[in-house]
This record gives structure tokens, sequence and C-alpha cells, in this order.
């Protein structure tokens, strides 16, 4: 089968690999119909933070099952699957109190979608099966579903970890694919106010068109000045950090209201964070990784059947899997806010 390999820090190519197979009772074997890349993929393909050479890539993908393994129900050969990256079990502590994406029983989940197939660890409870047939779906719905697989779900983290109520007036640190993806994640918890932290117009455009109703350019101190001339002095009920960066970290600190949360699910770029503001302003830090079969299963996948979020817009480029290289480039180099690969239909 065709596959996205990484080769070293800027170069991606597509090589002939072994087709996965099943390896216990408890998988299956996905035919990919659509990946993506994702902001943290760029961590490794910029020399951030290490890949070993000839490693197979990508965590997001859509897909129909090829087969599956005796212990398998709840998905069947030709059912068609949103994959989540988070390959949850479904019944350990962490799965049974909401939080799949940190699952005791995927220490050793495959991240290699961006390819023909893929091999997903607990099946049955971890996929996430989706009505129909997937050319009963438009391109457009093809994508928002796609979305379902990881960065909807993790802007939706983002959002209800730092406690998104009804009413609530929301920051939102970053204004990448996750962020855009938090403006619709607060807004579907009831936010009344969001204000999104970007410095690009396309991306101020459509935070603004997934519900954003105030944007912040600014930086640091000129971007606390900014949100709180905007709140009257009071600062957010609630962030969304979704960018990592210690200075989003602290910025997040700063921009919210004594008791308000911070909701984290930007990848931490340092291990290291003044935890004394938290505790002099009454502040939460909560996020993490995101539970996206939980999420998908509660409300994502019904709003996105019922056509009240469209996620899909993210992705503003597409490719083919031979492309993979150029899919990489382009947000590299922030041509494509999300890239979109296609690869079979």
């Amino acid at each position: 089968m065709k596959s996205a390999v990484f080769i070293e820090p800027g170069k991606m190519v597509v090589e002939d690999r072994p087709k996965p197979e099943l390896q216990n009772s408890e998988e299956a074997i996905v035919k990919v119909l659509r990946a993506c890349v994702c902001g943290s993929d760029l961590w490794w393909y910029r020399g951030i933070s290490n890949m070993p050479t000839g490693s197979m890539t990508g965590h997001e993908a859509i897909g129909v099952v090829e087969s599956v393994g005796s212990d398998v129900t709840n998905v069947q050969p030709g059912d068609f699957v949103i994959v989540p990256f988070t390959h949850g079990c479904g019944h350990c502590a962490a799965c049974l109190a909401g939080f799949d994406g940190d699952c005791q029983n995927a220490k050793n989940a495959e991240h290699a979608y961006q390819g023909e197939y893929l091999r997903y660890l607990n099946a049955n409870w971890g996929l996430v099966k989706v009505p129909g047939k997937p050319e009963d779906y438009t391109d457009e719905q093809l994508n928002d579903l796609l979305t379902l697989s990881d960065v909807m779900a993790t802007g939706f983290h983002a959002a209800k970890t730092a406690e998104v109520t009804d009413g609530a007036t929301v920051v939102v640190m970053g204004d990448g694919a996750v962020g855009l993806c938090g403006v619709i994640g607060a807004k579907l918890l009831g936010a009344k106010r969001i204000i999104i932290m970007s410095r690009h117009a396309d991306r101020q455009a459509l935070a603004k068109q997934f519900g954003a109703t105030d944007v912040v350019p600014e930086r640091d101190d000129e971007a606390v000045a900014h949100v709180m001339e905007l709140t009257d002095g009071a600062g957010a009920d609630a962030v969304l950090e979704c960018v990592g960066t210690e200075q989003s970290v602290a910025t997040a600190v700063k921009v919210a209201r004594p008791g308000a949360v911070v909701g984290r699910v930007g990848i931490p770029q340092t291990a290291e964070m003044n935890t004394n503001n938290l505790f002099f302003q009454n502040i939460g830090l909560r996020g993490g990784i995101a539970a996206v079969t939980t999420y998908d299963r509660e409300l994502l996948l019904d709003a996105v059947l019922k056509g009240e979020i469209h996620p899909g817009q993210v992705f503003t480029k597409q490719f083919t899997l031979d492309d993979i290289e150029a899919a990489y480039t382009a947000m590299d180099k922030r041509e494509a806010i999300k890239s979109l690969v296609v690869v079979s239909k």
C-alpha cells in the first residue's frame, strides 16, 4: 500500500509499505478515504521534536472498515467510520470517566493514518460509526466528518475543560485549526462573547463565521490590555489555550478573571510554567488530550449530521496522497490553515 513517510525535517515521501494486518481480536483494518495534516505534525517536520527516519505518519482520518477481529461487534466490514487518534477502549478508568484521550489500554496506538490502510486498536469502542455510506455525503460533509477524528474534538475539549457555560465571555488563544474549532466549541456550549487572538485576516474572517464576536491582533501586554478593555476590566470567564507556547499560556492566565478556568490543548512546548499566577487569582488549569470518541458520540457527530456546525472549513487546501510533501509545505509556510489529503474515493 502507499503511505506517507517521514525522511528528515522538511522532507516527506510516499513509499510502498506492507498493508497492515490484524494482530489481535480487538482490532480493525480501515481503508482510509481522507486524512489531513495536523499542526502537531509540524513539530517533527520542522525538526522541533524527534521522529525516527522512515516513520509512517498521520493521526486523523475517515474511512471504511475492511476487516475486524473476533471481539469487535459494534462495527463490521463495510461500515463508514470516523477514526479517532485516541484508540479508546471504553472500559478502563479513564474512558469510563470520559477521558478516552488518556485510555489506559492504548499505549501502543499506531499513528500512521496518512496511507491507504491503517490498523486501529480497540476498534469495538473507539471507532465512531457514521450512518450510511461515504457516497451519501457531499465533499463538504466529508470534510466536516474528518475534523471529528481530532481537530474539532480538540477544540471542543478546550471549551469543555475551560468550563464554558451559557452566556460566558471566552477568549481563544490561537487562530490555527484547533483555535478556530475552539470557537465552534465555545459557541456550542453557549458562550455569548468569543474573543479570538488572531493576526491573520483570513483566519479572523473564518473565526467570525464560526461565531467569534471580537478579534484581538496584539500580543503580550498589549493583548491583555485590549481584552480588559473589551471586558470592562473584568477578564474572561473561560480561556481556550490552543497554541502551547509559554507566551500563549502566560497571556491566557492574564486575560482570565479571578476564578476562571484555562482549557489548555496546545501541546506544551516547554516544561516550565509560573503556577503562582494561578494561585493568586484562583484560576484553574485543565485540558490535555481530547476525548475524541466520547465527544463525537455525545454531540459532535450529531451537530455535523444536522448541519449545525461546519468545521471542515478549516481545510483551505486539498492534496492527494502523492502530494503529501506539498500538503506539509503549505501548512509549514502558513499557506493553508489545514491541509486536506484525499487518499481514495
